[in-house]
């Protein structure tokens, strides 16, 4: 049992640290800058008062990286309390405002009480590679989808028709977009220098983009005012958005690569619907390390899966989970609808129980998680026996 607890809230250039005895009585309280030396300082501090402590923290990435290793690195106990947590415990603390010292009271203080907080450990460095490149993917995916949001946007300010036509998703229609914007121009061209012009360029079914764009040219002959520098707009974010697209086939190479070297991979990936990138999400969320959850159920919960029940006895998704492990476990259960016999089978028994489509699919996840967890604890890989039945 720790006899002091020190809490940090965490800050981009500053951290304020408050540290609490078993009564509650503040021994310590200081901000301190976002640098090692400082922080060697501040844990030589704290350790003085008494070195049986437990620390805390309400960010677990990011601006507290340096903070978090420095702790480990010297075989600190350290805990995580999620920031919404702090703001709603902050309710029931003296004083309206809030402070750096008093968010750091509250993280020292609930570390006191509650037993329920997670445990941070430190991560191997396939985990964390694999965690920067899928947060970078993301990132990029995140660009890509404003960039054609806004693509769509200045398209359809001066030509609808031909925006309604487009598939911006793919590669063609972007090409197309670098150099005709207008119905004016496309209608120049014409259909034959256009096919020859996408063929040039690599672009899959010419025709079809082709006949698709002409088509649309031929129901718009007004010209909207400011056309001109809205294609040259449009001309831009068509380049942008091939050059994201670009980046994120570079680093999904890269993604697969270190997935496919960590020690787990083959395990992980023999799952129906799980393939490199969301394997990797799931161990850059989990670093494959099944023993900081205990148990199956306890996984299950921080990826949102597992329903929780409420005072009128129905059952309802949780409010806290992991957005990106809840990813991994939906998504491969929709993916191995369509290519695990198994997996149909389940999905299909929950539809004609009267589940709704999502909450079907969710019950496979949930199912799929047990599964994977059994994998993992005994190192053995998914298969399908002669009779068609999932085994380890």
């Amino acid at each position: 049992m720790a006899r002091i607890w020190a809490g940090t809230d965490i800050g981009k250039t500053h951290h304020h640290c408050v540290v609490l005895n078993a009564q509650g009585e503040r021994l310590l309280s200081r901000r301190v800058l976002n640098d090692e030396l400082e922080l060697l300082a501040l844990l030589a501090d704290v350790l003085a008062l008494d070195e049986d402590v437990v620390w805390a923290v309400d960010v677990a990435d990011g601006m507290a990286a340096l903070w978090i290793s420095v702790l480990l690195n010297h075989g600190q106990h350290l805990v995580y309390i999620p920031g919404l947590a702090v703001n709603r415990a902050s309710a029931g603390y003296r004083g309206m405002g809030k402070t750096d010292a008093k968010d750091a009271t509250v993280i020292a203080d609930q570390a006191r009480m509650r037993r329920d907080l997670t445990v941070l450990r430190p991560d191997d460095e396939h985990a964390i590679e694999l965690r920067v490149l899928t947060n970078r993917r993301t990132d990029l995916n995140a660009d890509r989808t404003r960039r054609i949001n806004r693509l769509r946007g200045q398209l359809t300010s001066i030509f609808p028709a031909l925006e309604r036509a487009l598939d911006l998703g793919n590669v063609g229609p972007l090409i197309l977009l670098t150099s005709y914007q207008t119905p004016a121009a496309l209608r120049r061209v014409g259909r034959s220098r256009l096919e020859t012009w996408l063929r040039n360029r690599k672009v899959r079914s010419p025709e079809a983009l082709a006949e698709a764009a002409l088509e649309a040219a031929g129901r718009q002959h007004t010209a909207v005012p400011g056309e001109k520098i809205t294609a040259q707009v449009i001309h831009t974010l068509a380049k942008e958005v091939m050059s994201l697209n670009e980046q994120i086939t570079e680093i999904d190479k890269l993604i697969a690569a270190r997935f496919r070297d960590h020690e787990l991979a083959e395990v992980i990936a023999s799952m129906p619907g799980i393939g490199p990138l969301l394997g990797a999400e799931f161990l850059a969320a989990t670093a494959g390390d099944m023993s900081r959850y205990g148990t199956a159920d306890r996984l299950a919960s921080l990826a949102g899966v597992a329903p929780v029940p409420r005072d009128s006895g129905n059952l309802h998704r949780p409010r806290r989970y992991h957005r990106g492990l809840q990813r991994v476990f939906y998504t491969s259960a929709l993916i191995s609808i369509r290519n695990c016999d198994d997996s149909r089978r389940f999905y299909e028994r929950k539809r004609s129980e009267g589940k709704r489509h999502t909450q079907a699919v969710l019950a496979l996840a949930r199912r799929r998680v047990n599964v994977l967890w059994a994998l993992i604890r005994d190192g053995k890989c998914y298969r399908i026996d002669l009779s068609g039945t999932a085994t380890a």
